[in-house]
């Protein structure tokens, strides 16, 4: 098996995989991942907002908030991994693709 065909049977494992990161917390009642904290949830988590946080917060919007698709916000489950799973192929495919076409551009200037 080639190089490229082990880095994609790896990336389609961590694809499957991904939905992981919502089943576990869900299956052992515990907080959401370090790290992925709203505003709301540090204030709750340590009494405060950081300025940086409060000031920067609202830039970036997300085109999948919490990886769902729009009105995703109450669904069960089998669907939210279902989104997680097609979030994460999303994801892959658009900077695959950039690669691929970031490769092709400087290939083209280096011959």
């Amino acid at each position: 098996m080639t190089i490229i065909k082990k880095l994609w049977l790896g990336i389609v494992v961590l694809i499957i995989l991904t939905p992981l990161g919502l089943i576990l917390p869900h299956y052992f009642h515990t907080q959401d991942a370090w790290g992925e904290w709203d505003p709301d949830q540090l204030k709750n988590m340590i009494g405060y907002i950081p300025q940086g946080i409060a000031r920067l917060a609202d830039i970036w919007k997300a085109p999948l908030p919490d990886y769902n698709f729009k009105g995703g916000g109450n669904m069960d489950m089998p669907h939210q991994c279902m989104a997680y799973v097609i979030s994460a192929i999303i994801g892959i495919a658009l900077i695959s693709g950039l690669v691929f076409f970031l490769g092709k551009v400087w290939s083209r200037n280096n011959d």
